[in-house]
């Protein structure tokens, strides 16, 4: 088992926490760099933002269906990332999860890292009887009816790698406002849906027994011990 951190930051402004992962990875990449320092860990961060929309840098800003002016009445901000991916939402009731590993000491290519980081996710709604499926064309986790319903998406996932380090992540609606995807179209797609935990299960999810199985799940996934 690889040792790992595992921080929980709460609610947490989306540039602050940006920096901070950005902080992080510098440091692994450093000590990388420098022949690998024990006391310098990979990490796991949970957390929840406020009202945020976010561009990936191969994403388009007409993906985004209001004005500047309008984000302030919702009470919302835009940022442009450099993460992969297009838009996305972040807000209250979510859980956004932001490994920052590194896939060389993993054995990791980029494909299997998000192959992994999805397997934690569906195994995660699976415990809480929600069955979900990957998509050949999309990355992230969906809800897949039979045609001719629309997919909807669970969970988003939108990475950034540098010198076989991460950061950013994974987005999971456990209890989120899902009005808000109304004024996006969601990773810049316009004939699928977005859903939520609580929207498949008809009640309220307990964000901190998500967050707890989460945890459990990503641990075997990537055969980490989190502290």
């Amino acid at each position: 088992m690889h040792p790992a951190r595992y921080l929980d930051l709460g609610r947490k402004d989306y540039k602050e926490t940006w920096e901070f992962q950005e902080k992080i990875q510098h440091q692994l990449i450093q000590a990388k760099n420098a022949g690998d320092d024990p006391g310098v860990l990979p990490c796991l961060i949970f957390v929840e933002h406020p009202h945020v929309y976010t561009l990936g840098k191969s994403g388009k800003e007409n993906n985004l269906l209001i004005n500047t002016d309008f984000l302030a009445t919702i009470g919302a901000t835009f940022f442009k990332t450099d993460r992969g991916g297009d838009i996305t939402y972040h807000g209250p009731g979510q859980l956004v999860g932001y490994p920052i590993f590194d896939l060389d000491k993993l054995n990791l290519g980029v494909k299997s890292y998000i192959h992994h980081l999805e397997e934690s996710i569906i195994e995660t709604l699976s415990s809480f009887d929600i069955q979900t499926t990957r998509l050949a064309d999309a990355t992230g986790v969906w809800i897949a009816p039979p045609p001719p319903a629309p997919a909807r998406k669970i969970c988003a996932i939108g990475v950034k790698i540098s010198r076989g380090i991460t950061m950013h992540g994974f987005a999971l609606n456990v209890n989120t406002d899902l009005k808000y995807f109304n004024y996006i179209n969601p990773c810049g797609f316009t004939d699928r849906g977005v859903t939520s935990m609580e929207m498949e299960c008809g009640h309220p999810i307990s964000m901190a027994m998500v967050k707890k199985v989460l945890l459990q799940k990503a641990a075997s996934q990537f055969g980490m011990d989190f502290k």
